[in-house]
């Protein structure tokens, strides 16, 4: 199906430059449309939703820990299905169904009602149920499916400038990242919170979608070019073996030491992230800071994701990822430090170095791993099970984090088991090779 809708409405082999750097451009576009389903995108939601509902922050809190479970669960089905169906129309399925979510959302006062009146049922359980179900479809089109097709669209329009490419695609997408809860919060000044949904509607599933239909490419290979730009009559190596990518299934990545150990790290970096990101507030409060001085962290906790995202993509193309990973960890352990003796000082500083480090090269990372280790056939099936993990550790984090605070009274007791997983796994990434090759595993790619 990909390849008759290669040549439609153009055809990339016709472009003047090489496809692939157009698909890092719309690929980084379409990470940043994710933005309504990530939490940042949520949370500047939080307290209309709290208001409009009448719900507690627990019971919304929960309630998107039930809705991001529920979409991790699908991540692995998500991804088989994506090896089928390609990047461009999963993209335009998905941002289409994000847009109707953000429409829902931005009435789920009255669905709510509706609901309640309908079944019967108690005004917040109504509301509870309603907003648990919304949370699922926000973070299963925006976070999951969305941001799983444009990733991996671009990693497979590249092999040996992989690194460089996604170090490219994650400059863009940090800095509109940077930017997005600053833009959130005008529009909804602008056009209150129900309009300001309304409007990342139009926007995601009617612009985006439209592009999305007319610019995303699945594989160069369908369009009559390959990987890196290199002419079809021309070997990419003189020999045959190296010419050839790896081709694992996902039962065979999953018997891999270097699998396990590059998801779980990838997996505890969004727990250790989220949890911190949605409580930061009370997290600097507790340490005797005030609001201002904790969200003004973003910003060069952002500077620096974007220089290690960049500095990460060339590295990659250089270095075994390994190295990458470690460096990863290593960095992640010196904000939880930061985190467990936080004043001001050289613990915030700590933290910015730290998240802004590992930020950068968990994109990287989550970007290039799976098709420089295991190839471009099962991309889907096994960069889905990937982000399953992601998915669901980091509906986990927020919850360990105010567990911490309503037992112990601050966030050292997270902190501090969050850093005892990153030495076991920063022990783990030590042997976490590139897999061997071996003479079923590796083979020409073709769709």
């Amino acid at each position: 199906m990909t390849k008759r809708l290669a040549h439609i409405p153009f055809s990339p082999a016709r472009c003047p430059v090489f496809y692939g750097w157009p698909v890092v451009a719309v690929g980084a576009l379409g990470v940043l449309m994710s933005v309504p389903g990530q939490t940042m995108g949520v949370s500047v939601f939080t307290d209309s939703l709290l208001t409009a509902l009448g719900l507690t922050r627990g019971q919304l809190s929960t309630a998107y820990m039930c809705g991001t479970i529920g979409s991790a669960c699908l991540m692995p089905y998500v991804g088989r299905l994506y090896d089928r169906l390609g990047s461009r129309i999963m993209a335009v399925v998905a941002s289409v169904s994000l847009a109707i979510v953000l429409v829902v959302l931005s009435r789920s006062d009255a669905v709510a009602g509706h609901v309640a009146t309908t079944l019967g049922l108690a005004a917040p359980t109504a509301a509870y149920a309603v907003i648990a179900l919304a949370f699922f479809a926000l973070r299963f089109w925006g976070q999951g499916v969305l941001t799983l097709t444009s990733h991996n669209m671009v990693a497979k329009w590249f092999d040996r400038r992989r690194g460089l490419a996604s170090g490219l695609s994650g400059i863009l997408t940090a800095l509109g990242f940077s930017i997005a809860p600053l833009a959130l919060d005008s529009m909804i000044r602008q056009f209150g919170w129900r309009g300001a949904w309304v409007v990342m509607a139009a926007v995601v599933g009617g612009l985006f979608a439209f592009v999305a239909s007319a610019l995303y490419r699945d594989n160069p290979e369908d369009c009559g070019l390959r990987p890196d730009g290199v002419p079809p009559a021309e070997p990419e190596t003189s020999d045959d073996e190296d010419a050839a990518e790896p081709c694992w299934t996902l039962a065979e990545a999953r018997r891999t030491w270097a699998f396990w150990t590059f998801s779980l790290s990838l997996a505890l970096s969004a727990l250790y992230t989220t949890g911190l990101t949605f409580h930061v507030v009370s997290i600097f409060d507790a340490a005797g800071m005030t609001r201002t001085q904790a969200v003004m962290i973003f910003l060069p906790i952002s500077v620096v994701a974007v220089l290690a995202r960049f500095a990460s993509g060339w590295l990659s193309d250089r270095v075994a990822l390994q190295w990458l990973l470690a460096g990863m960890l290593a960095s992640m352990a010196t904000s939880m430090v930061g985190l467990s003796h936080l004043k001001p000082g050289w613990p915030v500083a700590m933290i910015v170095a730290g998240n802004g480090l590992s930020t950068g090269i968990f994109g990287l990372l989550s970007a290039v791993t799976w098709a420089n280790f295991f190839g471009r056939r099962h991309l889907g099936a096994i960069s889905g099970l990937n982000m399953s993990m992601i998915v669901l550790l980091s509906a986990i984090g927020p919850v360990l984090f105010s567990t911490s605070l309503s037992r112990t009274g601050s966030y050292r007791l997270a902190a501090l088991v969050c850093l005892l997983a990153t030495a076991v796994l920063l022990a783990a990434a030590v042997c976490a090779r590139h897999p061997a090759k071996s003479p079923d595993s590796t083979r020409p790619f073709t769709r």
